[in-house]
């Protein structure tokens, strides 16, 4: 399943907080698959894995999900 997310936190920078977002591919494979199929836009999922290349041609990053969170309760409004 290819997919892609909205990420939204506040980090901390040469000591100063500061808000980040941006939008990141996003692949999941067999029972990570399964899971993701239930989930719905604006569902707060916190997803583990490991970035690698979109391909030979394409050094985009992609996150590869090899562990689903889904956080009930929280909406981030994204």
């Amino acid at each position: 399943m290819n997919f892609r997310i909205d990420h939204a936190s506040e980090q901390s920078e040469a000591g100063v907080r500061r808000q980040v977002e941006c939008e990141m591919a996003c692949v999941a494979l067999g029972q990570m698959a399964q899971l993701l199929a239930g989930a719905k836009p604006g569902d707060v999922l916190r997803l583990t894995g490991f970035l690698s290349a979109k391909s030979l041609k394409s050094r985009t990053p992609v996150l590869h999900v090899n562990a689903i969170e889904f956080l009930e309760g929280m909406n981030h409004g994204v």
